[in-house]
């Protein structure tokens, strides 16, 4: 423990045996605060650690100039892949893993900084992006506490009790097994079954009012596979079927199916000023609000069962 708690000891800023404690816990390591500062007296004595007791409680660092404890073998080019990890990932990890990686990732960015803004590492940082296909939309709030708690029940396979209100303003009280969580441009999903029910559902994140882990655990079905869930199209609102979907579509709004394809079989003609588009896919109602997105320069649409 001496040494994952080192690791969570920062440079530049202080940190209190509480907030230590509680990365610790996060990652797994249950020490009480008491415990925890005695380690840090201990450790202060062979490290070049510095106390601030001017104030309680009091306040860790590493001192000025002192080498620390780094991630063995951590480079630049590894910082900046542990700082991409946190921008892109910090939604899809739970919280509490987020919280006890916190000395990691802020050790990545001081290293980047250390760097200078001149470096190629550091620079990398300022030339990649990762942009919307769509309007951009500010993510809805979430009460306090429910994205901490849906995320401890689907990493522990804890059933969990959530007071949810739908898109039409009904509200209930369900316990759901959860199997999985996705996020759908601004929004969050968990994928759940009801208790006594052996179907899944998606359930927006923040519609639910509260959540609540329970103490009681579940054994996540065999059958159940969240990449063959989205594969299905039961995020864009279908239900597994497979459709052959043909359709004309004006040339230049349908230019980019040349290049970026519906699926792997799919098939152009040209026709005069159209192209004639077939391919196999899910259908869904996402399939029919992006074919309705292009208004008139779509048209003679045919779908049939596979």
């Amino acid at each position: 423990m001496a040494i994952e708690m080192l690791r969570r000891i920062p440079r530049g800023r202080t940190v209190t045996a509480a907030e230590l404690q509680q990365q610790l816990a996060d990652a797994g390591f249950e020490r009480d605060v008491r415990t925890v500062q005695r380690q840090l007296e201990t450790l202060s004595e062979y490290f070049e650690l510095d106390r601030d007791d001017s104030r309680k409680p009091f306040r860790y660092s590493w001192k000025e100039g002192a080498k620390g404890l780094s991630l063995p073998g951590l480079s630049a080019q590894e910082s900046l892949l542990l700082t991409l990890a946190e921008q892109q990932l910090h939604a899809l990890l739970p919280p509490r893993l987020m919280s006890s990686l916190r000395g990691f990732f802020v050790q990545a960015r001081e290293k980047l900084g250390d760097a200078g803004d001149k470096s190629i590492e550091s620079a990398w940082l300022k030339k990649v992006r990762v942009v919307s296909t769509s309007q951009p939309l500010l993510p809805p709030t979430i009460a306090p506490g429910v994205l901490e708690q849906v995320s401890h029940a689907l990493y522990e396979n804890l059933w969990l009790d959530v007071d949810y209100k739908n898109a039409n303003g009904n509200a209930a009280h369900h316990r759901v097994m959860p199997l999985g969580l996705a996020q759908q441009g601004p929004r969050m999903y968990l994928v759940c079954r009801f208790e006594g029910y052996d179907n899944e559902r998606s359930l927006a994140v923040h519609r639910m009012r509260s959540a609540r882990a329970s103490s009681f655990r579940f054994d996540p079905p065999e059958e159940f596979d969240l990449s063959q869930y989205d594969n299905d199209g039961r995020f864009g609102f279908g239900s597994g079927e497979r459709i052959q979907l043909t359709f004309k579509i004006d040339k230049d709004a349908g230019h980019h199916l040349l290049e970026t394809p519906l699926s792997v079989d799919q098939r152009v003609v040209e026709e005069g000023d159209d192209y004639l588009v077939s391919a196999t896919l899910v259908d869904s109602s996402m399939l029919d609000w992006w074919l309705r997105g292009f208004g008139d320069s779509v048209h003679s649409v045919l779908k049939r069962p596979v």
